[in-house]
């Protein structure tokens, strides 16, 4: 009995020897898993600012490059507007009173905008149906306002045409050959400067004038599409009162058209023929009565034929 009491006795002391030691080991390892923690938020704190400085600016460049990065090429380029490079073309139809002041204040207009008249036709038959055809050259900059200028002083506006033509790719295209063409001719003004026979002077010389022939009809295009798109064109047509104007817009197509179109033309080629023929008919009629006497005075006079003479019936 006391061996068993013993026995018991020793079992609950070693237990309560090894609970201990397990809660120690527990306790033990908590505190070194929470002193790093510590010490490093405490060398933190204690580090001087000039470290945190350096580690920021330590840390930009990798931030920056990040960001690089994920924007993609297309954040290293810089993109640059061009000016457009554009053509002005319009066309207006304006019915005057008087055609003739209203063409003499046109180009009054005009000329005062810095433009010029470059092309004139007109019709002087009367005030009520008389008829001009401008064409006009006036700065880009000034071409709306003349164009309001026109359509408001001149009389009443029947129509208005405007065409926008956008050249900037073309005229970026021949200045880009036109530099070309220029470094080539230099190169070979500086081959012909080298050339030691006959024969390579006659043949750099050739290449030279078919460079210099490309490089005069580029300046050519240039200088037009310069004149171009500085200067826009304006077609203004002027009608009297009673002038009858047709819309082209009104005319048919297809089938309709085409027959309207031959129609004018079947009228204008009769009133053509009919006009020759009025004009032809005075000298007909004077010159018809002496040509048909001289034709009956040659018949008259003409010599009859002899009949032939009849043979003689044979006798038996």
């Amino acid at each position: 009995m006391t061996r068993i009491r013993y026995g018991i006795a020793l079992t609950a002391a070693c237990s309560a020897v090894l609970l201990t030691a397990c809660g120690g080991g527990a306790s033990l390892s908590s505190t070194g898993g929470a002193a790093p923690a510590v010490a490093q938020s405490s060398a933190a704190e204690a580090a001087p600012p000039s470290a945190a400085r350096d580690e920021s600016a330590a840390k930009e460049p990798q931030a920056q490059r990040t960001r690089q990065s994920a924007g993609g090429l297309a954040a290293g380029v810089d993109v640059t507007q061009q000016q457009r490079q554009v053509i002005y073309t319009g066309s207006m139809t304006v019915r005057a009173e008087k055609v003739t002041s209203a063409a003499q204040q046109a180009k009054q207009v005009v000329t005062e905008a810095g433009g010029y008249l470059s092309q004139e036709e007109s019709n002087s038959a009367g005030d009520t149906e008389a008829s001009a055809l401008l064409e006009f050259k006036i700065p880009t900059a000034k071409y709306p306002e003349v164009l309001r200028r026109l359509g408001a002083e001149l009389g009443k506006q029947l129509s208005l045409n405007q065409n926008a033509q956008d050249v900037t790719l073309k005229v970026a295209d021949v200045e880009s050959r036109l530099k070309s063409a220029q470094q080539s001719l230099e190169s070979l003004r500086t081959l012909l400067k080298r050339a030691d026979t006959i024969g390579q002077v006659l043949d750099v010389e050739r290449e030279i004038s078919t460079r210099e022939a490309d490089l005069e009809s580029l300046q050519a295009q240039q200088k037009e599409l310069a004149t171009q798109t500085a200067m826009a064109t304006l077609t203004l047509r002027l009608v009297g009162p009673v002038t009858v104007v047709e819309d082209p817009s009104d005319e048919p197509a297809g089938f309709l058209g085409g027959l309207k179109a031959g129609w004018k033309a079947l009228v204008s080629f009769t009133k053509t023929a009919l006009t020759v023929v009025g004009a032809l008919l005075p000298w007909v009629a004077v010159s018809l009565p002496p040509i048909a006497l001289v034709v009956w005075l040659l018949r008259r006079n003409r010599p009859r034929p002899t009949p032939p003479a009849t043979p003689d019936p044979e006798t038996p």
